[in-house]
């Protein structure tokens, strides 16, 4: 872990050096790990029981609405 914060912050050092400004500054690379993992976990598929679930919502809810 400490090896990864000293990668981190020697890389927003280096890149404030070469007048590349980053809005994020040392939190960038947060962002990119979380945006990283979150297009992964969308790309995921849904497991099947949970796709059951909500198919026997959706035929559930216009029933209800018509009472």
């Amino acid at each position: 872990m400490k090896d990864m914060t000293k990668d981190i912050l020697a890389g927003a050092a280096g890149r404030r050096r070469n007048g590349v400004g980053d809005p994020l500054g040392p939190n960038s690379e947060i962002g990119r790990k979380l945006k990283q993992y979150y297009d992964e976990l969308v790309s995921d598929d849904v497991p099947d029981r949970f796709a059951q679930l909500l198919s026997q919502l959706e035929q559930t809810e216009p029933a209800q609405k018509k009472d």
